[in-house]
């Protein structure tokens, strides 16, 4: 299989990549040149906000897929689409559940209504409209039938560049009582990022199209079942205080963001982000690994790259401040 993967390097695309080529497939990466590519694959620079940027694939080359995780305007989505048609059998634009009208209801499959996308030509407007805008310029050029959009929910696991997971271990390897946000059992949907770029593998092979809602089942994992494995991998002497939900809230602590990968019970934040309906996704494939693997080989990939994690310079940062911890806490 020849493989055209946009970017490459980072994250989704890094473990795209990195599974195809453990697959013995023709991997082609094309990105700014900023982090260095994967081992064994052609690699090609091209700015894809540059006039010019795509002058790298202009000069020829044929593929089976094209793997495109862009996340800013989609006039980038439509360019790429739109010069490889020809060239291309499958375009898989990995999307997110983002795509899908506020607020969805638990439960919500790829049927549900979505928000209105970007146009192609406009400039960067909110990350919804702008994922949704390149699934309509992905399905512009190829079709319905040549197109794969991955609604991607949560994606943890090694070279994460959010913070979500990384900011869990590093707080839980610093030890002493730590805010645990309950409750204990509060269910989970998140992907693992290599589920995520296995699943996207066989989808090419097998020459689906259309969207997939691609996250765990609901209940995958829990605040307890993540949090716990990250006390195991870390060794730490950590005591994880659970808290109810409105104590958290009442003390301004905002979910997702300052307690990463939470978010409270019952609420549309919740039936939104680990509330979907992803029977498509597993009925075609979709196989996700124990929560325990994801904690302990993202903690060692941590550890090996010195502790900090890569932050995506368009997405904020994440995690509670010490003395706000503290002040819930009552300590």
């Amino acid at each position: 299989m020849r493989l055209l993967v946009l970017g490459g390097t980072e994250f989704a695309g890094r473990a795209v990549v990195e599974a195809a080529a453990g697959r013995g497939w023709d991997v082609t990466v094309l990105n700014r040149g900023r982090h260095a590519p994967a081992p064994g694959v052609r690699s090609l620079r091209g700015d894809r906000t540059a006039p010019d940027g795509l002058a790298a694939l202009a000069e020829g080359g044929e593929w089976d897929a094209v793997v495109d995780t862009w996340a800013a305007a989609p006039r980038a989505v439509r360019d790429a689409a739109r010069l490889l048609r020809d060239r291309a059998r499958r375009y898989v634009y990995v999307s997110s559940c983002s795509v899908y009208a506020w607020a969805p209801p638990a439960g919500y499959s790829e049927d549900a209504p979505l928000v209105e996308g970007a146009e192609a030509g406009a400039e960067q407007t909110d990350y919804a409209r702008d994922k949704r805008g390149g699934e309509l310029a992905a399905v512009g050029s190829f079709g319905p039938d040549r197109s794969l959009l991955v609604r991607s929910g949560l994606i943890l696991g090694p070279y994460e560049n959010i913070g979500r997971l990384p900011w869990w271990l590093n707080r839980i390897a610093r030890g002493g009582p730590v805010l645990a946000p309950g409750p204990r059992d509060l269910p989970l949907q998140y992907v693992d990022v290599r589920d995520l770029a296995a699943w996207i593998l066989g989808a090419v092979e097998r020459e689906l199209s259309g969207p997939y809602n691609l996250i765990s089942p609901q209940g995958h994992a829990t605040m307890g079942t993540l949090l716990d494995a990250c006390v195991q991998v870390t060794g730490a002497e950590a005591e994880l205080r659970w808290t109810d939900p409105d104590v958290v809230l009442d003390a301004g602590v905002e979910p997702w963001t300052q307690l990463p990968v939470w978010v409270p019970p019952g609420s549309d934040l919740h039936d939104a982000l680990h509330g979907a309906d992803v029977s498509r996704a597993v009925a075609t494939g979709l196989s996700c690994r124990p929560v325990a693997e994801t904690v302990a080989d993202t903690w060692s990939w941590l550890q090996a790259i010195g502790g900090t994690a890569p932050q995506r310079p368009d997405r904020p940062a994440v995690g509670l401040d010490p003395a706000v911890e503290a002040k819930v806490l009552g300590l």
